[in-house]
């Protein structure tokens, strides 16, 4: 058993984190001891790890919520669910990263544009053309 500070570190998170996903219900709140502290144990742990694993890959706290429900219930669910939460954050992520690539570009194309010289900014190539690209964005 643990206590909320020992599963924290556990998962690497803070005890306000724990207490976070508990109170929006992706973690039941552990069972009090005696002594009135919170006592955890390792499926907590588990379910604490795979909340926090989730989260790193990019997932919304509602995904993570409708990935635990799948993991908790598999009987009532079939992998398709699962998949589809995946293939939903994928499409996602694919559509940021073709946004960052236009951006590094831009910005290859502001920074070749500049001769960078020390001399005043009046006639600055990256400021003229971010003052002329700023009347073409809606």
């Amino acid at each position: 058993m643990y206590k909320i500070g020992e599963l924290a570190g556990l998962a690497n998170v803070s005890a306000d984190t724990v207490r976070y996903y508990e109170k929006q219900g992706m973690m039941s709140p552990g069972t009090r001891n005696p002594s009135g502290y919170r006592q955890y144990d390792d499926n907590d742990l588990q379910r604490l790890r795979f909340i926090r694993y989730a989260k790193s890959t990019g997932f919304t706290l509602d995904a993570i919520k409708e990935l635990l429900s799948i993991r908790i219930d598999p009987l009532q669910h079939t992998c398709q669910e699962s998949k589809a939460i995946v293939d939903e954050r994928l499409t996602e992520v694919e559509f940021k990263l073709q946004e960052l690539t236009q951006m590094r570009e831009s910005l290859q194309r502001l920074s070749a544009a500049c001769c960078g010289s020390a001399h005043t900014s009046v006639t600055c190539s990256i400021l003229e053309a971010l003052e002329d690209g700023a009347g073409k964005v809606s």
